[in-house]
């Protein structure tokens, strides 16, 4: 019974691409995984040799340095990694920054910043999470203050992906307290020599061993005034607001991918191990709940395909991405816990690919906005 890993917008040149892609993942990042999970972070050559190649920033316009695809040369990227449980690097982050610079930035920023995203000379991550603030985005407390030509950044964000190795960080910050939401904004800041910046703990997640989040603290960090994205106060909220499509379809890709590797992965396994005499795939009850597993993955990828080609075409809405968000990640957890109880307690073990992907899929429905936040926004356009 196995599931066609073609997605239905793949065409004869992205599949060269996904070659290209496939080698990179089997080559440069399968053989560091067990060493980056022990340390907590992929390290940055590995972004460097990314960039080399040309996998980042690929939906990025090549006069600003990407690889000018679109969507779905980084869902390529995304879904190789997701199928095989890498989850120490996020150029999904990366790319989420990106599109900041893309769809906000002012001209100088874009041409200074997005090539050397796309050349994986700056690792790119975004701040936004305080230690008393998840989704709230408006009860944020780290503040920016303009002193003539330079903003002071003081406060501290956690769970930041991409955060130990970031070299370029987009701070989410209150320039205007009085004004609530719309006294937010995002400030630009490059990390190396930036003095008050400082990295804490790579925090001890249940899982994505090797993904570098990480807790970072601002103490009178000064950048010039040039560093506000767009160059005008009081944007911020509506700059994130307006980016939630991508990051949500994001998801759902990821999602899809990581079930579908894990049904792979189970339908090797039920196929190779006995009990009582016979294969465990030979069991009614093995073959029902895999018929159950490649009926919940067929449906969730025609979503996320279609999501997919919406967001190509410029037509998804928050709504829409919220669904598949919410659907896709919740569809994860079941599916794979179901892959994990097929194993056994073989399923339990790390050094087999469902126990990771089990541990590294339920935060699918906390970031990006929770399963409750989605469910929120879904009802409120109903």
């Amino acid at each position: 019974m196995p599931i066609d890993l073609r997605p239905a917008w793949l065409d004869a040149d992205l599949e060269l691409y996904r070659d290209t892609v496939e080698r990179f993942v089997e080559t440069e990042m399968l053989p560091d995984d067990e060493a980056a999970r022990r340390r907590g972070h992929v390290g940055h050559e590995l972004w460097r040799r990314a960039g080399q190649l040309g996998i980042l920033c690929s939906d990025i316009p090549e006069r600003y340095g990407g690889a000018g695809g679109d969507f779905r040369h980084e869902a390529v990227f995304y879904e190789a990694m997701a199928r095989r449980a890498l989850t120490g690097m996020s150029p999904s982050v990366h790319s989420i920054v990106a599109h900041y610079f893309l769809n906000h930035g002012t001209d100088a920023q874009r041409e200074h910043y997005l090539p050397r995203m796309a050349r994986g000379e700056l690792v790119g991550a975004i701040a936004m999470t305080e230690p008393g603030t998840g989704s709230d985005l408006q009860g944020i407390r780290t503040c920016a203050q303009r002193r003539g030509e330079r903003y002071l950044i003081n406060g501290s964000k956690t769970f930041i992906t991409n955060g130990y190795l970031a070299e370029l960080i987009l701070v989410v910050a209150k320039t205007d307290p009085a004004q609530g939401a719309r006294g937010t904004s995002i400030l630009i800041v490059e990390t190396k020599d930036a003095r008050g910046f400082r990295v804490g703990r790579v925090l001890d997640k249940i899982g994505l061993k090797a993904q570098d989040t990480s807790e970072l603290f601002f103490d009178d960090v000064e950048v010039p005034a040039g560093n506000l994205l767009g160059g005008h106060e009081g944007q911020g909220f509506f700059q994130l607001m307006s980016d939630l499509p991508y990051e949500r379809t994001i998801v759902g890709v990821l999602a899809v991918a990581a079930m579908e590797g894990a049904y792979a992965a189970t339908l090797d396994y039920v196929r190779q191990r006995k009990a009582f005499g016979q294969h465990l795939a030979e069991f009614q009850n093995t073959r029902f709940k895999l018929a159950e597993i490649a009926t919940t993955i067929k449906v969730a990828r025609t979503f996320v395909d279609r999501c997919v080609s919406e967001l190509v075409a410029g037509t998804l809405d928050t709504v829409t991405a919220s669904m598949v968000k919410l659907w896709a990640a919740e569809q994860q957890c079941g599916v794979i816990d179901e892959c994990v109880q097929l194993h056994g307690g073989y399923g339990y073990m790390n050094e087999y690919l469902v126990a990771r992907m089990y541990a590294d899929a339920r935060v699918q429905r906390i970031y990006g906005g929770t399963s409750e936040i989605m469910k929120e926004v879904i009802a409120r356009g109903l």
